[in-house]
Order: structure tokens, then C-alpha cells, then sequence
């Protein structure tokens, strides 16, 4: 925590303490703000598992359609602070909270997506579609990250890694059906999962594992 912050997390313990409820709260507070803030504590305490489905339209490449399934720690402190009418259930209003309140800071932090095109670092200024749930007591985000690169006759190789780089959020492919593809009839496509040994983030302690995609328009 930075001073500024322990202070401020302070006065709302003391707040909600008056209320009978404080304990409760500083919790949410503390994950919270460890999670989305800008000096996350070292080593992962929030587990995110990840799939992409990698989206095309008739030109090419449109976009990375990305879901996160969080462990159910995590889940339950988010569920106790928005699901607002305890129904189990995150409507309009209560994903429009949780994005402005557990998701819009991870743009200082490029949404936790690193893609590189054909070599090249491509930053992820945006998302949009975000959305929220609550399913069999995980909290689900899915966004997409708009992407485009024409298809050609020659393969072209995208390359994504999510991780945070505090290293306080542990990011990893789901094992059933990590990448699927959509509207993909048109191109040759192949995809592989790789540890990426010649990077590392988190003073170099950890290496990317990267969806890695090639596509190339497919002619009969």
C-alpha cells in the first residue's frame, strides 16, 4: 500500500465500523484495491483462468473475444460488494458498477493483454462489450479486444499472453478449450500454446505462456 492509500482504507474501516460492519467491508476494500491498484503486492493472490476465442470476419482478423473465470475467493468478496439485491445474479446496473469499480483500472495496465502482430507489439488501448456474471459461484468477465489485420495469401502470426504484471493476479489458459475460433470458415488457421522463454515480467521471474495464431485466406 502506498500511505495515501492506507489512509484512506483506514477511514472507511472506522466508517464501517460504526455500522457493525467493518471487517466485512475492509476485506472487499483491501482485495479490491490490492487487485486494481497501481502497487499490487508480490506474488498472485487473485487466479484467473483464461480463454480467447479469436474472431474473423470475411477480411480476416477482427478481434479477441476474452473470458475470465476467477477463483471463488475472489468471487465471492465482488459478488458480496455488487450483487447489490443478493439474487446471485449481476444485472444492468451491477455490471455497469463492477466495470467502473473492478475492471476500467486495468487499462493502466493494458487490460492484462500483451498481443504482438507478425513481431509487432500491438497495445491495447480498448476494449469494449465488457460484461459480468456470477455462474455456479465464479465471477466471469468476457470483453473484446478489437483487433483487425487483413488475411493474405501468406500466413500472418498473431501472438497473445495475458498476465498481470505485478504478478499479484495469476493468469493461465483453461485446459479444456483454451483458444476457439469464430467465422474462421474462410482462412487456414493453427494455434498453439507456448511458454515464451525468451521474456519474463516480475523483476524476470515468470515467463508468458502465448496463444499463438497463424491464418492465411484458404483458396480451393
Amino acid at each position: 500500500f502506498t500511505l495515501k492509500s492506507c489512509i484512506s482504507l483506514r477511514k472507511s474501516f472506522e466508517r464501517e465500523s460504526m455500522r457493525g460492519h467493518g471487517s466485512r467491508t475492509l476485506i472487499i476494500a483491501a482485495l479490491v484495491l490490492l487487485f486494481f491498484s497501481d502497487t499490487s503486492s508480490s506474488h498472485p493472490h487473485v487466479f484467473i483462468q483464461n480463454s480467447l476465442r479469436i474472431v474473423f470476419d470475411q477480411e480476416g482478423l477482427v478481434g479477441v473475444q476474452v473470458n475470465w473465470v476467477f477463483d471463488e475467493f475472489f468471487s465471492s468478496m465482488i459478488a458480496d460488494e455488487f450483487d447489490c439485491n443478493r439474487n446471485n445474479t449481476l444485472e444492468k446496473s451491477e455490471i455497469d458498477a463492477v466495470k467502473k469499480g473492478a475492471f476500467a483500472n486495468l487499462a493502466k495496465f493494458d487490460y492484462f493483454s500483451f498481443i504482438k502482430i507478425c513481431g509487432k507489439p500491438f497495445k491495447v488501448a480498448y476494449i469494449r462489450d465488457f460484461t459480468a456474471a456470477l455462474e455456479g459461484g465464479k465471477l466471469i468477465y468476457e470483453f473484446m479486444i478489437p483487433c483487425h489485420v487483413t488475411a493474405g495469401t501468406a500466413f500472418k502470426e498473431i501472438i497473445i499472453s495475458q498476465y498481470d504484471p505485478t504478478y499479484y493476479s495469476r493468469v493461465v489458459f483453461a485446459k479444456d478449450k483454451p483458444v476457439t475460433l469464430e467465422g474462421a470458415a474462410d482462412f487456414e488457421v493453427n494455434w498453439r500454446i507456448s511458454k515464451n522463454l525468451k521474456e519474463a515480467y516480475y523483476y524476470g521471474q515468470v515467463h508468458p505462456v502465448e496463444a499463438i495464431v497463424r491464418f492465411k485466406r484458404r483458396y480451393e
